[in-house]
């Protein structure tokens, strides 16, 4: 009984951040769409500070149709998986803030690329990232050896979530990407103090 009312307290906690999130949408988007530095805006990172590039990927993961744009429906879309979709679900959409040039593989650059941008972001945040001694390459060379099952030097959706669900490490590593409900939570409190 104790665990339905903590879960009823959560989904409580969620709902008021999604309306205050949609009031502020059609607040400050009033055309319904949402542009980049829009976005960047409406969670108060810096254009060029350490949230940049991760508010870049999550921006591009959320335009589904790739007009460059966030609709309302996308944003709704997005914040339902945000803060209600299950693990597979949320992997898929990591997935998507990885595959950087969207053509359905995550090669080694792109890689890369995110890992360095959590690595930042987790950095100038002070969280502990436990393997936050491992290199950068070592630690590209070590999802793409573990999760590339047909060796070809890129990852597909399939890969990267059989890999996720397979191992622990792995699954931490893309947990740092795909929940980013405590990402968006954050920014949306550190803005509000603005």
């Amino acid at each position: 009984m104790g665990q339905t009312q903590q879960t009823e307290n959560s989904e409580e906690i969620d709902i008021k951040a999604l309306q205050d999130m949609y009031k502020r949408f059609v607040m400050e988007c009033p055309s319904g769409l949402l542009f980049l530095h829009e976005f960047k805006r409406f969670f108060g990172v810096d254009p060029t500070g350490e949230a940049s590039d991760y508010a870049e990927n999550m921006f591009r993961a959320f335009d589904k149709n790739g007009d460059n744009t966030i609709d309302f429906l996308e944003f709704v879309a997005a914040l339902n998986l945000v803060f209600r979709g299950d693990l597979e679900h949320k992997l898929r959409w990591s997935f998507k803030v990885y595959d950087k040039d969207g053509n359905g593989y995550v090669d080694k650059d792109e890689l890369r690329s995110i890992i360095d941008s959590i690595y930042r972001l987790k950095k100038c945040s002070k969280t502990d990232m436990g393997d936050s001694q491992m290199k950068l390459d070592e630690v590209v060379d070590r999802i793409i050896q573990a999760v590339d099952s047909d060796g070809d030097g890129k990852i597909n959706v399939e890969e990267f979530i059989r890999g996720a669900q397979q191992d622990p490490w792995l699954l931490s590593m893309f947990k740092l990407d795909m929940n980013p409900a405590a990402w968006v939570l954050e920014q949306r409190r550190k803005s509000a103090h603005f």
